[in-house]
């Protein structure tokens, strides 16, 4: 876990305080050039020198980063001497400012912790200020990046990489685009979701992950509908972060797993990709684990609650996890991204390497099985 967090409007106010507690001479701040067009990065740079210390950014980041551009970036840090390190921003950024806080001595490089994750090792202090309500990368001990040589997106873990400050502030994500707020917002259900049905489930994973999954059912529709739903898109910022932790304690299945050659081939978003496989996913996973669908829908189903069978309620949770990714209006075909049936077996053989997920998953999934999968959602 983080060491601290801090939730809600005005959390960005702590900053000045954590950075003086820290002795911070000289703070890195990682973000994106689309973040600080945004304007975003602003309220940031104002506490920030509200702290007194010297900072430099840091925005040359592409969305869905390889390993090699991510290196870029650790070394332009190195080069300044700082000794904090701040992420502003989505998964990307906050996964890269998590690797530079751990390669800051230069004794290895990004390419040396896919090989080896436990070289990592924490240099300085790092703090996240998440822009989506959506990746959890504020909470875990991942960072993915891609490996353009295997077309495919790579997940570095180390307990090293766990954040030691979060702060989370609905002003950061009140403007986001609906487009955004929905990929990143199905991602964070993917997450609790997963963890809930993974094999690694246990009782810490599953506090986190069923809260998660409750809070962002009967949030993200109007937290991503209207830029005036605070106490909602406050709610899903948090749930977020709670499907983070549910991720350190459980882990991702198949739907992470398939999705991460769509990222690494062909650039689909990681919110994107994964929503589009998780209702399949889900279906298929159904059989293996129909007590924990129906344990999902009493707990996340309010009100009246009118299915009664282990079968009626995971249906039920299956059509609510279709209905908002339809409310949201994000692509269920591959077909919009170009992908076609020519694909499917290069797309099957990429998703078959990603064993650290697919090991995860309750029902086991055989190169047959990520075909109809696969060839499901062409």
């Amino acid at each position: 876990m983080p060491r601290a967090v801090c939730c809600g409007e005005g959390a960005l106010k702590k900053m000045p305080e954590i950075l003086q507690a820290a002795s911070v001479k000289k703070a890195a701040v990682f973000t994106d050039k689309g973040i600080r067009s945004a304007g975003l990065l602003d309220p940031v740079l104002e506490q920030l020198q509200k702290s007194q210390a010297a900072f430099c950014v840091l925005d040359d980041l592409p969305p869905e980063p390889s390993y090699g551009q991510v290196q870029k970036l650790v070394d332009a840090c190195r080069a300044e001497g700082a000794d904090m390190i701040l992420a502003v921003g989505g998964g990307s950024v906050m996964d890269t400012a998590k690797l530079a806080g751990v390669l800051l001595d230069g004794s290895s490089t990004v390419h040396d912790l896919l090989e080896a994750p436990g070289r990592a090792k924490k240099c300085c202090p790092t703090l996240m200020i998440p822009t989506t309500a959506g990746t959890g990368s504020e909470a875990t001990p991942n960072a993915i990046v891609a490996v353009p040589e295997q077309e495919l997106k790579v997940g570095i873990v180390s307990d090293a990489m766990i954040a030691d400050n979060v702060l989370l502030d609905p002003l950061m994500i009140k403007n986001l685009p609906r487009k955004i707020a929905a990929a990143t917002g199905v991602d964070a259900l993917a997450h609790a979701i997963e963890c809930y049905t993974s094999n690694k489930a246990n009782p810490i994973s599953d506090t986190f992950a069923l809260e998660a999954l409750d809070m962002i059912l009967n949030n993200i529709l109007p937290a991503c509908d209207s830029a005036d739903a605070v106490s909602q898109k406050s709610a899903m910022q948090l749930a977020s972060f709670y499907a983070g932790v549910a991720i350190t304690a459980s882990g991702t299945t198949a739907v992470h797993a398939l999705s991460y050659p769509l990222g690494g081939k062909y650039h689909i978003a990681h919110g994107v990709s994964n929503a589009i496989l998780l209702a399949p996913v889900m279906r298929f996973n159904a059989p293996a684990c129909p007590e924990r669908f129906a344990a999902a829908y009493d707990r996340c189903v309010h009100g009246e609650k009118t299915c009664v069978t282990q079968e009626e309620k995971t249906e039920f949770m299956l059509r609510w996890l279709e209905k908002i990714v339809r409310h949201l209006e994000i692509p269920t075909s591959l077909s919009a991204f170009g992908v076609s049936a020519s694909d499917l077996e290069t797309l099957v053989a990429a998703g078959m390497q990603v064993t650290r997920l697919l090991n995860n998953n309750l029902r086991p999934v055989t190169a047959d099985d990520a075909r109809a999968l696969y060839r499901r959602i062409l």
